[in-house]
C-alpha cells in the first residue's frame, strides 16, 4: 500500500482542495480500449459540432487554478495548469494527443469536467507520496527528459515521494520516473478541484473508473482532503 498526505501547510492554504485518488490493479494497458476511444472521439466530434468546448480561464473551474498558481508565486499564464494546456491544445488543433489508453482515459475525463488531472505507476513510487510546499532544495526531472533536472522553487506546491518531486507548480507536469505507460500494472490517477463542489468530483471519478475496469483486474476509488488528509490507496 501507498500512502497519500495532504501537507497541513497546503490544507490551511487552500481549504477547499479535494482529489480523488483512483487507484486501478492488473492494468492491461496494451489491449484495446474501445471506451477511451469513443469517449475521445465523442468529445472531438462535439468540439467541431460547436455544441461543447473545454473549459477556458473564464470558467470558474480553470480560474481558482489561476488564483492558486499566483499564490504560490508561479505564473499560470507562462506555466498553467494541467487542464488548462490540454484544453486550450484541443480547442486549438481540434484533437487530443494520444499518449496510451490509461493516460488518454485520465485526459479525456480532465477536459470533459474541467479538473487537472496525473497518474503515477506505482511500482516507481518510492514510500508516502506528498503534497506539500517545496523548500527549494528538492530535484524534479520532467516527463520526456529524462536527462534534465530542475529545481522547484521555495513555496511551490508539489507532489513528492523519498526519491524526489513527482510533480511541479501542483499539477502543471509530472515526472519522467513515476510516468504510466502501457506496460504499468498498478497505477494511481488523481483528479483535483480546489472549489466545493464534491459531487462534480465524485462524478468524474466513477467515469474515470469506469473507463479504467474492463482492463484492470480491480479499480478503487478514494478521496484526500483537509479533513481527511492521509489516505492508503
Amino acid at each position: 500500500m501507498t500512502s497519500v498526505h495532504l501537507h497541513p501547510a497546503v490544507a490551511e492554504a487552500f481549504p477547499d482542495a479535494r482529489i480523488a485518488l483512483v487507484t486501478a490493479r492488473g492494468i492491461r494497458g496494451a489491449e484495446p480500449w474501445p471506451e477511451t476511444v469513443a469517449v475521445i472521439e465523442r468529445l472531438e466530434r462535439e468540439l467541431a459540432e460547436g455544441v461543447w468546448r473545454p473549459a477556458g480561464e473564464g470558467d470558474s473551474r480553470i480560474g481558482v487554478w489561476h488564483a492558486a498558481y499566483r499564490a504560490f508565486g508561479t505564473n499560470p499564464r507562462r506555466v498553467r495548469p494541467s487542464v488548462d494546456a490540454l484544453g486550450r491544445r484541443l480547442a486549438k488543433q481540434g484533437v487530443l494527443p494520444r499518449i496510451n489508453a490509461a493516460v488518454d482515459s485520465y485526459n479525456a475525463v480532465s477536459v470533459r469536467h474541467g479538473l487537472p488531472a496525473g497518474a503515477f505507476d506505482l511500482a516507481a513510487v518510492d514510500g508516502e507520496v506528498v503534497i506539500g510546499f517545496a523548500d527549494g532544495g528538492e530535484e524534479f526531472t520532467p516527463l520526456g527528459e529524462p536527462e534534465a533536472v530542475e529545481r522547484p522553487k521555495a513555496g511551490e506546491v508539489i507532489y513528492r515521494d523519498a526519491a524526489g518531486v513527482l510533480t511541479r507548480h501542483w499539477n502543471h507536469r509530472d515526472a519522467h520516473r513515476t510516468r504510466v505507460t502501457e506496460h504499468s500494472v498498478e497505477a494511481l490517477f488523481l483528479l483535483e478541484t480546489l472549489q466545493p463542489d464534491e459531487g462534480q468530483l465524485a462524478f468524474a471519478a466513477g467515469e474515470l473508473a469506469e473507463l479504467l475496469a474492463p482492463h484492470s483486474a480491480g479499480v478503487a476509488v478514494r478521496y484526500l482532503d483537509p479533513g481527511q488528509a492521509r489516505v492508503e490507496v
